[in-house]
């Protein structure tokens, strides 16, 4: 009796899964080419990593030809570096100086974006904030240098004409380089980043705002304790892959602003590597993949921690 009911629960189970797939399989197909480029582009590479402990030649395959020895021997190579230090603290004071600046703006843009009443403003203020996320790296800082163009450019010839100051290469400056990238990712991904937050406002229900207008509450008030608090799932989940990317600050970007004079603050771990493998006349693979595994243990462990302590302090995490 019991093996009966039991195949009659796995027959209908079957039956079920067979409905439920030929209902939504459209969903599920769309889900292969997103799923195949993790799966190549992300999880793949991942046995590079390999390099890390081994000697590499070029044109004696893609994992080395012996191993390190010892097998540390690169982690103490780049350890013992003080170009690497610098360039890691570099990193690290400018993806501080950016989480602290660029992430609770799209915050603040979002609160203040659903609170406009007028709808015609608010959908123009929403597409017109959100459209430089479409334009590439490459064309932004173009125009940067365009705009801050010590010969034709806008900024220095506006500030010498009303102000007599003379006329300055901000790209060239070491003490504007970590302003000017903070503001250009403000520009380009502020409006983008506030539809997640948007969203997330969009699903409060409008009754706990009616009970709070009945009481009294001012819209501030409402803010402070009814919609801050409703999103703080969303901020503690973006807060935590933020932290994730710490170490990661975009190497397209700094690469197109470094130049020889500011050197000095805009070297980051990204563009270390890429001079030690890409731009260099002899590459070492091995010491790049090494510095590579160390952001990315680094990265893990951030991840780790803010996940724990959102956990721990609020109730929020990603797992």
């Amino acid at each position: 009796m019991g093996k009966k009911k039991k195949a009659q629960n796995e027959h209908i189970e079957k039956v079920t899964f067979r409905h439920y797939m030929g209902r939504y399989w459209q969903f599920y197909a769309m889900m292969l080419i997103p799923v195949c480029y993790f799966i190549l582009f992300k999880y793949v590479p991942m046995l590079g990593n390999i390099l890390a402990f081994r000697r590499f030649k070029p044109l004696t395959g893609p994992y080395g030809v012996s191993w390190a020895n010892p097998p540390l021997r690169y982690f103490n190579q780049f350890l013992k570096q003080e170009q690497f230090w610098a360039a890691f603290r570099n990193t690290l004071i400018i993806s501080t100086e950016n989480l602290l600046i660029n992430f609770p703006f799209p915050i603040i843009f979002a609160i203040l974006l659903n609170e406009l009443r007028n709808l015609k403003i608010k959908k123009f203020v929403q597409t017109v904030s959100y459209m430089p996320r479409f334009i590439s790296t490459v064309v932004v800082i173009s125009i940067l240098s365009e705009l801050l163009s010590p010969s034709t450019g806008m900024l220095n010839r506006m500030l010498q004409d009303m102000f007599g100051i003379p006329r300055i290469y901000y790209l060239n400056e070491p003490e504007y380089f970590r302003f000017l990238y903070i503001f250009t990712d403000m520009w380009q991904f502020t409006g983008w980043t506030a539809i997640i937050y948007l969203a997330a406002i969009t699903g409060i229900s409008s009754d706990m705002f009616e009970a709070a207008r009945i009481d009294g509450a001012s819209r501030f008030q409402q803010i402070i304790y009814i919609t801050i608090p409703t999103i703080l799932p969303t901020i503690m989940v973006m807060f935590i892959l933020n932290v994730g990317h710490l170490l990661s600050l975009g190497f397209e970007k700094v690469l197109l602003m470094q130049t020889p004079t500011n050197m000095v603050v805009s070297d980051i771990l990204d563009t270390y590597v890429y001079r030690l493998t890409l731009g260099s006349a002899s590459p070492q693979y091995s010491l790049g993949t090494a510095i590579g595994l160390f952001n990315g243990v680094i990265g893990l462990i951030l991840v780790s921690t803010s996940n724990f302590l959102s956990r721990r302090l609020t109730g929020n995490s990603i797992y």
